[in-house]
């Protein structure tokens, strides 16, 4: 036994998707693959069942798979209607790749399923018969000597012709009246009914009646109409257009789409073109004959055939054929040989390929390894059908032969291999495939199941002889077969295009045609055929082009042919997959008949399509091809079989091996029930799902004309069937599995299986939700075209304009673009109606009842609250009342805020704007951005530094939509105010009392956001001073929290403060400010630490003197820090030591933040030798270490000197190059110390640490007198004891300084250097006794160590008056003052021992 193919390899752990174990063990339990769900999920519910093992075993999950198109991974959960859209859009594209022609149609094939025309599996069934009317068969008896007969089927009329004379009669109608043409004198030959030429004829003729006499050609007129009934009926115009034969004559007549008639007759083989135009030319009459294949030449110089064999054989045209769709014409001769001509506008036509029939007999004998005698040199060709170019790119034609043999070519162009090629006429025309005749079903059939069923009956004459064969796409093959030679059967066969697509996934594809015998009656003979239904095509391209399963529901009635014999008018129907399934189960014998018929179905189709079938059966189709069953009308035993197929057979669902990862529902598989479903409903919109909603055009005076893309008709057919549909739906939600809800998960066993149902049931509530947009949809849709769409149109802005235009109903039923769309299309709709008079409830009522989700009882109160809004409008009203009706507006509008429209809201706003309404357009604006933002999410967002890429912003950003509108409404307020005074006659104006209300309503809103929001737009409209005379705690909260994101918003809040006496919050701000990151110079950092400490030092209401005097040394502090660092700037810019490329880095570093002292220390003043900083950071650093501050004392006094010095040498080179015109000289180096002395001093508040008196007068005096700093550069000798006294050092410490000098005698102070040391004691002495006689105190006294010290001084200078003193005074003046000096003391001198050193 031949297995269906197995996977190529397992999948892991269980194998779900090989059926061979499963075969073997029949009703055993498989060890091998794992249960997931139990075999009967629905078995806890009561239904009716055929058998319990039954068809609900293993499925085809590949099939399911493919056409959900939902890969077992981990996807993110989509929105049911996303959900179903996607599942629905699966189904198209799968139904939409359906094999092309040329992919089954190759090599050799007898596949047929050949029927007996009771059996309910016959495709096709002959559903009336229309005899030939009593008065035509009067006139028929009156002939003469010739009688034609024929078809126009999709004009639903015949003809006949007599002699001369041409009657039409509409066959569907029980007793016609003939339509006649008598005014011929000549036997009519041919006739056909082609194309016009587009603009010859008035536009009411739709055909032109081509009729052919022995003598000559006319054209009649045909102008189409539909009646009542749904037929057509016709009448015919003389045109005055006639063409003199002139020796040819025309048997046969071709038409093309654009107008073009070819005609050829029995007398040659050459093919000839009327030409015809509206008027006659100078040159041209109104009707012309081109002959286009006769060359003058080949009557005297014969063919290379014609010099070997001789003269053939008289040559006629049999048959003439166009291919539109390739601008190709096919020419069939009586010698079975076919040509191919390509047509070339305007009037060109050039053979291309000609292949007799021994070209027929090559390609044959190619493509069959033995002989068959159905193909040999006795074959004829008798028919010739086109294949076009929308069906299949490469098979172009198909031949019939009179053994009943189909022969499939293709053609070829050389310039399909050439690039940017032009011509693309075929060159070569080959065989493609052989379509032999079926079997003769009398004998044994073999097993469709065994490998004899791959073998090629090449010798049946089951269609011997055929007569005449048509195929129409997508292949229905009409045969009839001579028999006797007077009589002829007729039988019928299509493509099974279940089983096609059914295979679709196997390797060679084959080509499977089902078909039976249609009884046309005993003696008949066919003499027309025709295509009553517009012709076949599932897509517009080759790809899906035969899919009729896709296509079943679009038209109930399927395809029809009309016969016309000699008896009549046979009108045969191709039935649907859908209707063959209602008769196989209705004609079953119990549930096991049922059962297995099922089970044959599901062989042949596959479960999706089967159990899609039983759906829709269910949901009453099919049994349109029984006589006289109406359309959709099922019978109720039937439509309960297949109820009972569709939830008994639908499968379960799966869930796929995770390979360790978590199962979640997204995973799950639905089951083929729900795949079923998806295709029903595909299949019911898939001529709606891409197509526009509108087509817009223009009429005659050149206005806007807008009609549907869809007829009418066509969208109740589809509303209804969905409706069906869901009625079934809800009728069974009990029964089915995925619509019981928790009763499923009641009867899961596991985790699984749980999870299993669970994703069942999102599938098909996903699915049930689209189908309510669908019928919602529709009548969204009927109620839109009801109204004057043009009007509707108008008001709608230029994006919905164009948004409409490329409405598709896809986007209608399942996007929210789409419906957006529609509830603005209801607003204009109800808008208009109230312009006109109606009730906004009554046309909103009717809205919600046919489409409520376009229409939502929130979109009524809007309506109500838009209502009372126009009201108020109205100049009649008095104000108290329009004031009224403008609250109650107000009020409507606040109860549906949650589902207010952007567009609706602004619309509002600007009403109430043009009212003057602003205190309610403020509320309004206030109400939505808070039911936009029920979470409060804005607020916590903002709280929390507004974080990047937090899904809160969303509804920040919702929020300042509506504060944007605000903003808006004060704008127009302020500009409207200040147009009008506020008060007149000492009372407020209107517009002042607007003005309050309005914000009233600002200042009393709780909402933190839209405040924050308001006072950021206040600053950015430079409306700062508005912002800083709120009195609000949320303007403190709004430049709190963005003083330490923004400099401005820190200085507002500074001024905020200082305005309201806040000093100390001021100071806390300017602080902060100060050592922020933001980029601020360092003398702005100054500034601002400044400006604190002035604050910091005034008292604040609230504030403890403890925190102030924290915070004012705190910025005490900083400001030290900051002014060190600003020096350290200046003084590296200014540094010629600093390479240039190092001077940015300088100025990045130190022109900003406030560095540590550390790092001013380390980085910068201590290597660049800037010792007087360097004595700043120690004072500030509070560094004490006596060791390194001497240190950096010397360093300072010999670095000032030298610097000093190097100025002099300077000057005086340039004194030297210069002489008079030098500049004026640099200072002394004394006087530079003495600045920075002073300087450090004040600086450090002298600090005893930093300006130690005890070491650096030393230092200060032992400088001045070895660099001679003393009268020999004219400056005043004891200036280093001026300066200790003009810096605060009191006298009695310099003295004892001095004293402790005088008694060490250390270097440069020894010997005859003692005498500067006693020059400046004697100076501070004085000083003292000078300040005693000054403070007028006679009892003042000086300590006797005062005494006893001058004496010393005394003594000395008296032992060596030879001494010398450079650079002071004289020795013997400097002895004459001490010794003055000294007799002011003793005066002063206390008795009293052991004082110290003073005056008391």
């Amino acid at each position: 036994m031949a297995f269906p193919q197995t996977p190529s390899h397992a999948l892991p752990g269980a194998f779900l998707h090989t059926p061979a174990i499963a075969s073997r063990l029949a009703q055993q339990q498989d060890p091998v693959r794992r249960q997931l769900f139990r075999e009967n999920s629905t078995s806890g519910v009561q239904v009716t069942r055929f058998g319990q093992d039954g068809l609900d075993a293993p499925t085809q999950p590949a099939e399911e798979q493919a056409l959900q198109n939902l890969p077992p991974q981990n996807l993110p959960p989509q929105p049911p209607l996303a959900k179903a859209a996607t599942y629905v859009n699966n189904a198209l594209t799968r139904d939409g790749e359906y094999p092309q022609l040329d992919s089954y149609c190759r090599q050799l094939s007898s596949d047929y399923d050949v029927t007996v025309t009771e059996s309910p599996w016959a495709p096709f069934k002959t559903t009336h018969m229309y005899p030939i009317p009593q008065n035509v068969m009067e006139q028929f008896n009156r002939g003469q000597v010739s009688t034609l007969m024929g078809l126009f089927a999709d004009l639903n009329h015949a003809y006949i012709t007599i002699d001369n004379c041409l009657y039409l009669w509409d066959y569907t109608h029980p007793n016609p009246e003939l339509i006649g043409y008598e005014d011929s004198q000549h036997t009519i030959t041919a006739v056909k009914l082609v194309a016009p030429k587009p603009n010859v004829f008035n536009p009411i003729i739709t055909h032109i009646l081509v009729v052919a006499t022995v003598s000559e050609m006319f054209l009649l007129g045909v102008a189409s109409k539909d009646a009542p009934s749904g037929t057509k009926t016709i009448e015919l115009y003389g045109t005055r257009m006639s063409l003199h034969l002139k020796g040819t004559d025309a048997r046969v007549i071709a038409g093309s789409a654009d107008g073009r008639i070819f005609f050829a007759g029995h007398s040659d083989n050459d093919i000839y073109e009327l030409k015809y135009q509206q008027e006659e030319k100078w040159f041209t009459s109104r009707t012309e004959k081109l002959n286009h294949t006769y060359r003058p030449w080949t009557a005297a110089v014969p063919t290379p055939s014609q010099i070997l064999w001789g003269k053939a054989a008289d040559e006629h045209i049999l048959d003439i054929i166009v291919d539109d769709s390739r601008k190709l014409l096919y020419s069939l001769s009586n010698l079975s040989t076919v040509r191919t001509y390509h047509m070339e506008a305007p009037n060109k036509l050039t053979k291309v390929i000609e292949k007799t029939k021994d070209d027929f007999l090559r390609d044959i004998a190619h493509a069959l390894s033995i002989g068959s005698p159905l193909l040999n040199e006795r074959i004829r060709i008798v028919s010739i059908s086109p294949i076009s170019a929308v069906e299949d790119f490469k098979v172009h034609l198909m031949a019939l032969t009179d053994s009943g043999c189909r022969l499939f070519m293709s053609a070829t162009s050389a310039a399909s291999y050439m690039l940017n090629s032009s011509n693309q006429a075929p060159q070569s025309m080959q065989l493609q495939s052989i379509k032999f005749p079926p079997t003769d079903q009398r004998k044994t059939r073999p097993d469709r199941f065994s490998a004899s069923a791959d073998s090629i009956n090449i010798q049946s004459k089951q269609l011997y002889p055929s007569r005449r064969g048509i195929r129409f796409a997508p292949g229905y093959f009409l045969d009839f077969v001579n028999q006797e030679g007077r009589f002829d059967r007729l039988f019928m066969s299509a493509p099974d295009s279940g089983r096609i697509n059914h295979g679709r996934g196997t390797q060679n594809l084959r080509f499977y045609e089902h078909g039976n015998w249609i009884d046309i009656g005993d003696d008949s003979r066919a003499e027309d055929i025709g295509l009553i239904t517009k012709p076949f095509a599932a897509t517009g391209q080759p790809q899906g082009f035969g899919n009729e399963l896709a296509v079943q529901f679009d038209d109930p009635n399927g395809c029809e042919f009309a016969i016309l014999t000699n008896k009549g008018i046979h009108v045969v129907r191709r039935r649907r997959l859908v209707d063959i399934f209602a008769l196989v189960i209705r004609s079953a014998a119990g549930d096991e008949g049922v059962k297995a018929e099922v089970s044959r179905f599901r062989s042949l189709y596959g479960h999706v399509e089967t159990i899609t079938a039983a759906l829709a059966v269910a949901c009453r189709q099919g049994d349109n091809g029984r006589p006289g069953i109406g359309r959709g009308a099922v019978d109720q035993a039937t439509q309960d079989r297949a109820k009972q197929v569709y939830i008994s057979f639908g499968g379960n669902p799966r869930l796929p091996e995770q390979d360790g990862q978590p199962a979640t529902v997204e995973m799950v598989q639905p089951s083929t029930r729900h795949a079923a479903l998806t295709l029903y409903l595909s299949r019911l919109v898939r001529s709606l799902w891409k197509s526009k909603v509108i087509k817009t055009g223009a009429d005659a005076s050149g206005a806007l004309t807008i009609n549907s893309a869809i007829s009418a008709d066509k969208l109740r057919d589809v509303q209804g069937s969905v409706e069906s549909l869901r009625s079934f739906l809800d009728a069974n939600r009990s029964f089915i599995q995925g619509l019981s809800g928790p009763a499923d998960l009641r009867r899961a066993a596991s985790k699984q299986e749980e999870l299993g149902f669970q994703g069942e049931h999102q599938a098909m509530h996903a699915l049930e939700t689209l189908m309510t947009g669908i019928t919602e949809g529709i009548s969204f849709v009927s109620t839109l075209f009801d109204e004057r769409v043009t009007d509707i149109f108008a008001r709608l802005d230029d994006g919905s304009r164009q948004h409409l235009r490329d409405l598709t109903y896809e986007q209608l039923f399942a996007q929210d673009s789409g419906k957006e769309l529609a509830k603005v299309l209801v607003k204009a709709i109800v808008n208009r109606n109230i312009e006109n008079g109606s009730n906004v409830e009554t046309v909103a009522d009717a809205l919600r009842r046919k489409c409520g989700s376009f229409c939502s009882p929130d979109d009524v109160v809007i309506f109500k609250a838009q209502e009372q809004l126009k009201r108020a409008s109205e100049p009649a009203l008095n104000p108290n009342t329009s004031r009224t009706l403008l609250r109650e507006s107000l009020l409507l509008f606040e109860k549906v805020a949650r589902s207010l429209t952007q567009a609706n809201l602004e619309a509002a706003i600007e009403q109430y704007l043009a009212l003057r309404y602003y205190a309610g357009a403020i509320q309004l604006c206030l109400v939505v951005a808070s039911e936009r933002d029920r979470g409060n999410a804005a607020p916590s967002w903002v709280k929390d530094g507004k974080p990047v890429g937090d899904p809160r912003a969303k509804f920040f950003d919702e929020r300042r939509v509506c504060y944007g509108l605000i903003h808006h409404i004060l704008h127009d307020l302020d500009t409207a105010s200040s147009r009008e005074p506020e008060i007149v006659d000492g009372k407020p104006t209107l517009i002042a009392t607007k003005r309050n209300e309005a914000y009233d309503v600002v200042s009393n809103s709780s909402d933190e956001v839209f405040h924050f929001d308001l006072y950021e737009w206040y600053i950015q409209q430079g409306w700062t001073d508005r912002l800083l005379n709120i009195e609000s705690p949320h303007v403190t909260t709004f430049l709190s929290r963005l003083a330490s994101k923004d400099v401005e918003h820190a200085d507002l809040l500074c001024r905020f403060y200082t305005m309201r006496a806040r000093y100390f919050d001021a100071a806390k701000v300017q602080a902060e400010l100060a050592q922020s990151d933001f980029t601020i110079s360092i003398k702005g950092r100054l500034t601002l630490l400044s400006k604190a400490k002035t604050n910091a030092s005034v008292m604040t209401t609230g504030v403890s003197r403890q925190e102030q005097q924290l915070l004012n040394h705190e910025v005490t502090e900083l400001l030290e820090v900051a002014h060190i660092q600003d020096d350290l700037l200046e003084r590296l810019k200014a540094d010629s030591r600093i390479p240039p490329e190092r001077q940015p880095e300088i100025q990045t570093a130190l022109d900003g933040k406030i560095q540590p002292l550390s790092e001013l220390f380390n980085g910068y003043a201590d290597q660049a030798g800037y010792y007087d900083l360097c004595l700043l950071i120690y004072h500030v650093a509070d560094f004490r270490n006596s060791t390194t501050i001497a240190q950096t004392w010397s360093s300072l006094i010999q670095q000032t000197h030298e610097n000093v010095a190097e100025q002099w040498s300077v000057y005086n080179a340039e004194r030297r190059k210069r002489g008079a015109q030098a500049v004026d000289p640099p200072p002394q180096p004394y006087e530079v110390l003495v600045g920075q002395i002073q300087d450090i001093c004040h600086r450090s508040s002298n600090d005893s640490f930093i300006f130690p008196v005890p070491t650096l007068l030393p230092e200060i005096c032992r400088y001045a007198y070895e660099n001679a700093q003393d009268a020999r550069i004219a400056a005043d000798v004891n200036w280093p004891v001026i300066i200790f006294l003009n810096l605060g050092v009191s006298l009695d410490i310099v003295i004892r300084v001095l004293e402790s000098m005088f008694e060490a005698q250390e270097i440069p102070f020894r010997g005859a250097g003692r005498v500067r040391i006693i020059e400046w004691i004697t100076y501070s002495v004085a000083q003292l006794v000078r300040g005693l006689g000054r403070n007028g105190r006679s009892e003042a006294r000086l300590d006797p160590g005062v005494g006893e010290l001058i004496a010393e001084c005394d003594n000395w200078v008296s032992a060596n008056l030879r001494g010398n003193n450079e650079g002071g005074a004289d020795v013997r003046d400097i002895a004459r003052s001490v010794k003055e000096v000294r007799r002011a003391v003793e005066g002063l001198v206390s008795p009293v021992a052991n004082r110290s050193m003073g005056f008391f």
